[in-house]
């Protein structure tokens, strides 16, 4: 019998709101640079349509989605544990977020794999599918973020994670309102081009949800230097038994 254990897993959440950060910030700047987009306040689906931003945008986004996966699945064993022990919540509520997670970052997935100018009707479910389910699972982890407290969490979290959480859920209405108003595929938008005040708002509230994500998730690194995780292995024989 092998043990491999590894004392806290802090690392993740941090990983993945420093990768997810850099990945909107690089497409951002490099998009910005080859004149791609206008500098203030473009989609972010924008900064990462046209190479070489759009290859940098696909591959920092995919791995993003795959260390919210395994964040969010490291979320749900940590409070599996902990209601294990202290009988805090119903236990499917916590079965039900992480599936609501996972299907965020398949969307995000989904974002990096076609991307705007390639497969547009599946980028924009996609990208849909990402912030609803995502503003919904953090909705959900704020309420069970008051149902841990105090054994897990301090108040004081709670109440910060809720409010990104609000926030982020009343931003999403205008985001996706004022997107349908604006209705066309255009990157590089003036003041006096029809329609921007809507472009405008949509991306100003796209940001600020995109970024409530990356904030809430900061929020979950002092959770995880609290949890240890052991892989166990096992040696077959010969004969193939253990």
């Amino acid at each position: 019998m092998g043990l491999c254990c590894m004392s806290g897993v802090a690392f993740l959440p941090s990983l993945l709101v420093i990768w997810s950060s850099a990945a909107f910030i690089i497409s951002y700047v490099i998009s910005v640079l080859e004149g791609h987009v206008e500098p203030f306040v473009p989609y972010i689906s924008d900064t990462g349509t046209t190479p070489p931003e759009s290859g940098v945008f696909g591959f920092m986004i995919s791995v993003t989605a795959v260390l919210g996966a395994a964040t969010m699945y490291t979320r749900y064993l940590i409070l599996q544990k902990l209601n294990s022990a202290y009988d805090l919540m119903w236990p499917h509520a916590n079965l039900i977020s992480l599936i609501i997670g996972l299907i965020g970052c398949l969307g995000m997935w989904l974002v990096a794999a076609f991307q705007e100018t390639s497969v547009l009707i599946v980028h924009e479910a996609a990208a849909l599918v990402t912030f609803c389910f995502g503003v919904l699972y953090i909705l959900s982890q704020s309420i069970i973020s008051y149902k841990s407290c105090p054994q897990w969490n301090k108040k004081l979290i709670c109440h910060i994670r809720m409010a990104i959480s609000v926030v982020s859920f009343i931003a999403i209405f205008p985001m996706i309102i004022c997107a349908l108003k604006v209705g066309s595929l255009k990157p590089r938008w003036q003041p006096s081009d029809q329609g921007y005040s809507n472009h405008l708002t949509s991306a100003i509230c796209e940001w600020i949800v995109a970024f409530g994500f990356v904030t809430f998730f900061l929020t979950f690194i002092r959770d995880f230097q609290g949890a240890n995780v052991t892989i166990s292995t096992e040696i077959l024989d010969d004969y193939g038994d253990y």
